[in-house]
């Protein structure tokens, strides 16, 4: 670490790698990403649902869920200094080959201590994979389709939330085969991570601060960043986990309920990465009509800021329309979605190497932070005040990401 304070690298000239290698690495990165995330889509509920059998408590059950994102918490703080000790591709081989380690563990043993500390493992690999990758896309793709780069990668985790699961009901929900079906994934993601090319060293290397000292001064850099990933969070990833209780708040069946979550992340699938393309031709007008790159993107995340709050401000009119839960939500995960994905176009554009890691790092904090507090302070709203309380909450968190960038 260096011992003299760095200035917030604003403006740091992001390098281009080779054309026929970034292809490669994007590719690799692509597949490996998706083969994880499908087997640990598979994994986590089978997990819970495993627990359930074996006669463990739901409050207990809720820990080990919640296991998994405490190692998010914990390595993306650090997922800087890892990468700069080992280089990114070892780095993210790191990142496949735990995942592997943990998903054949629970196959091994049944002793719930045990398994609580695969948990850990595993989540704590998530997070170092969900940075570094996140960041590599960023860097390796071309200047002028990162946008749309950035918001494929985007669109393809997030069909992983909704693959994986359906993988799990085809081959059973409870079976044995099932954790075999998730482990293949695994080991093909860990395949794929292998094909990762070499990767050039980062240009920062040896003079970025990392650890909790690169993480505070990124979020010094680009706090009007971290908002929005924070807002963004809260409506994309937050609001999902309450959206069945808004629903029965307001009077819809269980299944009508429960659709609200597909509505949300529907809209989150279908909005991603016409957002990242849009991002792309706003930011290289041949005309400059938007400004330059910057001014361009911050014109879009204004847009989606207030499309969440313009949805937002509908609430009120739902009790007695209820049909209208439906668009609010799926307005509520694309705007979100669109919010965090712009965000990360953005600091991909004016960064690279172990820097770019730190930012990525803190939008993905800022991020899981506003999926964290979204669905226990909602909740509470809709038990203590669903008529005013609710709405008066969501407005708040909409209104200040509007406020926000309007100042930015």
């Amino acid at each position: 670490m260096s011992e003299h304070p760095l200035p917030p690298p604003r403006h740091l000239p992001v390098a281009t790698p080779a054309p026929a290698l970034a292809r490669r690495g994007l590719l690799a990165i692509f597949g490996s990403t998706f083969f994880e995330l499908m087997g640990y889509f598979m994994l986590a509920p089978w997990l819970i649902l495993r627990l359930n059998a074996d006669g463990v408590s739901t409050a207990m059950a809720g820990v080990f869920a919640a296991t998994g994102w405490v190692g998010i918490f914990l390595m993306t703080p650090f997922a800087s200094a890892i990468t700069r000790t080992l280089g990114r591709r070892p780095t993210l081989w790191l990142a496949a080959f735990l995942p592997a380690v943990a998903t054949a563990g629970f196959a091994l043993t049944s002793s719930l201590a045990v398994w609580f500390a695969l948990q850990l493992a595993a989540g704590m690999a998530s997070g170092l994979r969900w940075v570094l990758a996140e960041a590599v896309v960023a860097e390796f793709s071309p200047p002028h389709q990162r946008g749309r780069s950035v918001g494929l990668f985007e669109t393809m985790v997030g069909a992983t939330f909704v693959l994986g699961p359906m993988v799990l009901t085809w081959v059973g929900p409870q079976s044995a085969a099932a954790l075999g079906v998730a482990l293949a994934f695994m080991l093909v993601g860990l395949a794929w991570s292998l094909l990762i090319p070499p990767l050039p060293p980062a240009a920062d290397a040896h003079q970025a601060r990392v650890g909790l000292s690169g993480v505070w001064l990124a979020l010094r850099a680009h706090p009007l960043i971290m908002a929005v990933g924070f807002v963004g969070g809260f409506f994309e990833s937050g609001l999902t986990a309450i959206l069945p209780l808004y629903g029965l708040a307001l009077g819809l069946g269980v299944a009508a309920a429960t659709l609200l979550v597909s509505a949300s992340g529907l809209g989150s699938a279908l909005m991603m990465l016409p957002a990242g393309v849009l991002a792309d031709r706003m930011a290289h007008h041949p005309s400059g009509r938007w400004g330059d790159e910057r001014a361009a993107r911050l014109t879009l995340m204004r847009l989606c800021a207030m499309v969440t709050l313009a949805a937002t401000v509908l609430i009120p009119l739902v009790a007695g329309t209820p049909w209208l839960a439906a668009p609010i939500a799926f307005l509520w995960g694309g705007a979100g979605g669109c919010l965090y994905t712009l965000a990360m176009i953005d600091i991909g554009s004016r960064e690279e190497g172990v820097t770019l890691v730190n930012s990525t790092a803190v939008l993905v904090l800022s991020y899981t932070l506003g999926g964290v507090l979204a669905p226990s302070l909602g909740a509470a709203a809709l038990q203590w005040a669903p008529v005013l309380g609710f709405p008066v909450l969501l407005i708040g968190v909409a209104g200040l990401g509007v406020w926000l960038l309007r100042r930015g």
